[in-house]
């Protein structure tokens, strides 16, 4: 793969993408490679990324965002590959959800060593590429990330709320060096991960000595989301956005839930009472 530095944004550059094989990666990568961005899609090993690695103009790499020296031998594999890239996009990160008061140590420290040290990995690892391609760095956020924290979806939350902090003082560190740091902020999108919600609310009301029909509740109106849920296509246009705009925002808030929007509006008071009766009913 070879980068063309001269061409307008996203012609014949090349662009990493892990968390590639999930519904919002592959969405993504599809999309630059039908637009003439040279793909290097990461993921787990699976039938996701072999399935990607059938599409013209993308080439997969198996990736465990969790392994520091299997992070290592990506940026080399990447550099290998191309000269520079044009961006970067993390989109890898995992779901669980929860009481955190209940919540085991080990469940927690895997989505945070996925969802925001896989990130603060991957950027690092590839930061002399994004340079030398004068490119730009795209982090996967969520509408969690700017809300408050919901009932059983703190550790989510949380890793969430780090990307934004992360990614903020990234920003305005590298806008030194001409790099742009960009947050994308997806509302429920049709994926896997969505529809997974129910079973995980599940398996949490079945281990949970306090929460039991509150889980119930709150799987069932997470579930309900599923319908109005919106097509990945859509936040793959969001990314190529970020990736190619002259001007790029510091982040896209892509379709949040309106429920969710509108209760930020309220006081913090008025909000929890409102939370505790919707979960009551």
């Amino acid at each position: 793969m070879e980068l063309f530095a001269q061409r307008r944004p996203g012609a014949g550059r090349a662009v990493a993408i892990t968390g590639a094989a999930g519904g919002l990666g592959s969405a993504t990568c599809r999309r630059l490679a039908g637009h003439g961005w040279t793909v290097i899609a990461a993921d787990l090993p699976g039938d996701g990324l072999d399935q990607l690695a059938a599409v013209p103009g993308i080439g997969v790499v198996p990736l465990d965002v969790t392994d520091p020296a299997d992070v290592v031998a990506f940026g080399e594999t990447v550099s290998a590959r191309t000269g520079g890239l044009g961006g970067v996009v993390n989109f890898a990160g995992i779901l669980e959800v929860g009481p955190m008061i209940e919540m085991p140590e080990h469940v927690l420290r895997r989505l945070i060593e996925v969802n925001l040290f896989g990130t603060f990995r991957v950027n690092q690892a590839l930061f002399a590429l994004i340079e030398r391609g004068r490119g730009r760095i795209v982090n996967i956020s969520s509408e969690t990330g700017w809300q408050s924290g919901g009932p059983f979806n703190g550790a989510y939350g949380m890793s969430k709320h780090a990307i934004e902090a992360y990614s903020d003082s990234l920003r305005r560190e590298l806008m030194f060096l001409d790099v742009p740091v960009i947050k994308i902020q997806p509302g429920p999108f049709r994926t896997a991960m969505v529809e997974s919600v129910l079973g995980r609310f599940q398996s949490a009301e079945r281990g949970s000595t306090r929460f039991g029909s509150l889980l119930r509740r709150t799987g069932e109106l997470a579930a309900a989301e599923q319908d109005r849920a919106h097509d990945p296509r859509l936040l793959a246009r969001i990314v190529e956005r970020a990736l190619t705009s002259a001007r790029p925002r510091a982040a896209y808030s892509v379709r949040p839930a309106p429920s969710r929007v509108a209760l930020e509006w309220l006081p913090t008071r008025l909000a929890d009472r409102a939370i505790r009766e919707v979960l009551s009913r």
